[in-house]
């Protein structure tokens, strides 16, 4: 059975005009839900993972103040978010989604969270809506657990993945692949072990030949024994912050290749969400709506 973290704290309240669309994460599983793609039973709301796994990945001073609320102006500016207890609460559940789902992708070929994604924490320090890093967290807590040996990052959001390649710059045993718009945030990009950054008004052809060409050698190459995959759905046309032109069909066959490429290959895959910031809700409901359904129909 596909399982999905998701918790009420996901879609934590956030003053009146911010533009970080939390909406979605209550959305999201109601649209899935409507259609039968997922049922009550398919979902479970993450327990707290140990600390140690956290340390692991993010800096001790910068994790002790974070649950503190002890970070300066400027790093909460840099965050994006305004700070309270509440929204470190969300991002200690995020993270434990997120570890815990790939847990299930041990057992089941595939698990995912409903959110996810905060590729732009770096080690020590929160930026551009992230906090913690979910996705090192994962691979740390799989390597540190023995679980897997070799984890392949698949950051497709349209920012590139700047905390996450920093924390694992040098490192042998994580593979960071990111592809994204060559002109958008974060203006100072850091490197990843492979970055293919992309024109604005880049469309589904241009895209999906580049993944196509892409990612079989990687996995040929770097052999994952895992595969952690972040599905921004902001390289849609209609989203206000991407530069890129995918239309929600391109989406779809861009979630098909990665996760059709993990299960031909017997590579278990969590999935998490990243970002979207479509004008309309619907259009990012829409857009993150594909790799459920994909993942129904081509694991269970």
């Amino acid at each position: 059975m596909l399982k999905v973290a998701w918790s009420e704290a996901y879609a934590h309240p956030l003053p009146t005009g911010h533009r970080f669309p939390m909406e979605k994460y209550n959305l999201l599983p109601e649209q899935l839900l409507y259609e039968g793609v997922l049922t009550q039973e398919n979902f479970f709301k993450p327990d707290l993972i140990d600390e140690r796994w956290i340390l692991s990945t993010h800096d001790p001073e910068y994790f002790r103040r974070l649950l503190s609320l002890d970070l300066t102006r400027s790093e909460i500016r840099a965050s994006g978010f305004p700070l309270s207890s509440a929204l470190v609460d969300r991002e200690l559940e995020l993270v434990s989604g997120s570890v815990q789902a790939a847990e299930y992708a041990l057992s089941h070929g595939i698990g995912m969270n409903v959110a996810g994604g905060t590729h732009h924490a770096f080690s020590d320090r929160a930026e551009g809506f992230c906090l913690l890093n979910d996705l090192a967290v994962t691979a740390n807590y799989l390597l540190g657990r023995q679980l897997a040996s070799r984890v392949l990052i698949v950051d497709l959001d349209v920012h590139q993945g700047n905390g996450t390649a920093q924390i694992f710059s040098g490192a042998t045993d994580v593979f960071t692949f990111s592809m994204h718009g060559a002109r958008n945030y974060p203006h100072r990009k850091e490197n990843s072990h492979l970055d293919i950054a992309l024109a604005d008004g880049t469309g589904d052809s241009e895209y999906l030949t580049v993944l196509d060409q892409t990612l079989p050698r990687i996995m040929e190459q770097f052999e994952p024994d895992f595969l952690i995959y972040q599905s921004g759905v902001d390289v849609l046309a209609s989203d206000q912050l991407g530069r890129l032109s995918l239309s929600q069909n391109g989406v779809r066959k861009r979630d098909e290749t990665v996760l059709s490429l993990a299960k031909k290959n017997g590579i278990p895959v969590m999935c998490c969400m990243g970002g979207g910031y479509s004008s309309r809700i619907r259009d990012i409901v829409d857009g993150h709506s594909h790799v459920f359904r994909l993942a129904q129909s081509l694991y269970f």
